[in-house]
């Protein structure tokens, strides 16, 4: 299905990433010569998005500046400076700018190499709104750069995802990249994880994954920022 918005969710205060982040935001930390920011706001651009909404809260200003310098696509600003909000709650504010189709939903410290085509498009053509409320993108945890814990998911035959058992070790770590439903987020507390969405749409059945064709990167720390580089100078996977 055609897909025309997306949510980047940029308004994280950044800790793991200190020291780096003393004096900014970590969306504008740089891999490979550019911002995790504009990593996914090309990624979004090349897909075809046509509206993003960047929530903002920690350094909000150094993010604003950094959007209004761009000339694609037409960002929106989500304030979340009053209060954090969560993931869930963030998207829940930002609501009313991203209309009533299904939208991307994409974590600001996750980037990714594409292969021969982009993902964002693989993800448009593989969401079915009639047997899915959420698709997330997965990728397999022991090519990931930058993971350390025991996956988030089991990727079904049939397409859906399952959650670890505790104590239990999955083959996919969740991207940071999912559609969602507005209707999801209807009636929803102010503050809450975007976690909940998905245990709920695990529950009925509907919380489907997509494989990853290319590589995953979370740069949620330096040391990991420091792998991330290295890939992103050889380009190849």
């Amino acid at each position: 299905m055609r897909i025309t918005h997306a949510m980047l969710l940029a308004a994280g205060l950044g800790t793991r990433m200190r020291p780096l982040t003393d004096d900014r935001p970590k969306p504008l930390i740089r891999a490979g010569g550019k911002t995790l920011l504009d990593h996914n706001l090309d990624q979004l651009v090349e897909a075809g998005i046509e509206t993003v909404i960047v929530n903002v809260h920690y350094l909000a200003e150094q993010i604003e500046a950094h959007c209004a310098a761009r000339v694609a696509p037409k960002i929106l600003i989500s304030d979340e400076r009053a209060a954090l909000l969560d993931s869930g709650g963030g998207v829940r504010k930002a609501l009313p700018m991203l209309g009533k189709s299904p939208f991307f939903c994409l974590n600001a410290d996750t980037i990714w190499l594409d292969g021969p085509r982009s993902n964002l498009l693989r993800m448009m053509e593989h969401f079915d709104p009639e047997r899915m409320d959420i698709l997330l993108m997965v990728a397999p945890t022991v090519t990931t750069i930058g993971w350390g814990n025991r996956g988030d998911f089991r990727l079904l035959q049939d397409g859906r995802l399952e959650r670890a058992g505790r104590h239990e070790v999955v083959p996919f770590a969740y991207c940071g990249v999912a559609i969602l439903k507005p209707a999801l987020l209807a009636d929803r507390p102010e503050v809450f994880s975007l976690n909940r969405l998905f245990d709920e749409a695990q529950e009925a059945g509907r919380l489907y994954g997509m494989r990853l064709d290319g590589l995953f990167m979370h740069v949620g720390t330096p040391d990991a920022l420091v792998q991330a580089e290295a890939a992103l100078r050889l380009g190849v996977f």
